[in-house]
């Protein structure tokens, strides 16, 4: 079968290597919303039609299934996608709640690193509302890094810098866990390894979104072992230098993280 990745930009490609990995006899599509990321700076009702617009585009390509591989899309365009389309829709939100369960015993904080659009969704004060009962998640907005992905941006002494400045603030001795709540962040899963202390873990909400891929697909019945992994790379702005940044992207990723 084909299913189809949308994110506004290389992020949900952290994403996608879950799939291929884990979901390799299937085909996809991704598509890159280029003419408008970052989203983070938008207001709602701008994201909202940016999304709905790039998923019609991607049901012409006869996807059979989607993941809105990205937070911020998905609070505010998922429900609406799926009164809309008939197929299975996975949607995506920060790992708070398994932070919080894995955090729950060692007496120390989480901190969710996230875009400022995403952390001013009401959907995101639900979500911690629901699973921090004990006051133990803090919030950090790093819009620059949306950035610095979508240049490719991985210059060790720029981003150390960059991360350095971000928590000077912050006591992390007081912290369990870290949150990857955007899905261009897992590019620096390996940076911010090398700068947090070691007791604290890195989590992201990739590899459950795959599973919950999978087991959808299994219910429905949808999931087929008819494909071979190929992918087809779009981007709403029909730039075939972005197609080529995505395949670097993509590479990087198997080479870096595979």
């Amino acid at each position: 079968m084909t299913i189809g990745f949308f994110d506004s930009g290389i992020g949900g490609l952290t994403v996608l290597e879950e799939s291929l990995r884990r979901l390799p006899a299937q085909d996809y599509v991704y598509m890159a919303d280029t003419l408008h990321v970052p989203y983070g700076p938008k207001s709602q009702e701008e994201v909202r039609g940016y999304v709905l617009d790039a998923v019609k585009t991607m049901m012409g390509e006869g996807i059979e299934a989607l993941v809105i591989a990205c937070n911020t899309a998905t609070s505010i365009a998922v429900n609406e996608l799926r009164e809309l389309y008939d197929i299975p829709i996975i949607g995506m939100e920060p790992a708070v709640k398994p932070a919080v369960e894995m955090n729950r015993a060692t007496g120390r904080r989480v901190l969710v690193f996230a875009t400022q659009l995403t952390l001013s969704m009401p959907k995101y004060y639900a979500l911690v509302s629901r699973v921090d009962e004990e006051g133990i998640v803090d919030s950090l907005p790093l819009p620059e890094l949306v950035r610095y992905c979508e240049d490719l941006q991985f210059d060790r002494r720029i981003l150390k810098d960059y991360f350095l400045g971000k928590l000077a603030d912050y006591d992390l001795g007081r912290y369990g866990i870290v949150v990857l709540g955007c899905t261009h962040y897992p590019y620096y899963r390996n940076i911010l390894r090398e700068l947090l202390p070691a007791h604290i873990e890195i989590v992201d909400g990739n590899a459950g979104t795959i599973r919950r891929l999978a087991s959808l697909l299994s219910r429905y019945g949808v999931m087929s072992g008819r494909g071979s992994g190929d992918v087809k790379l779009m981007c709403t702005g029909n730039d075939p230098a972005y197609i080529v940044k995505m395949q670097n992207a993509l590479q990087w990723l198997r080479d870096n993280y595979s």
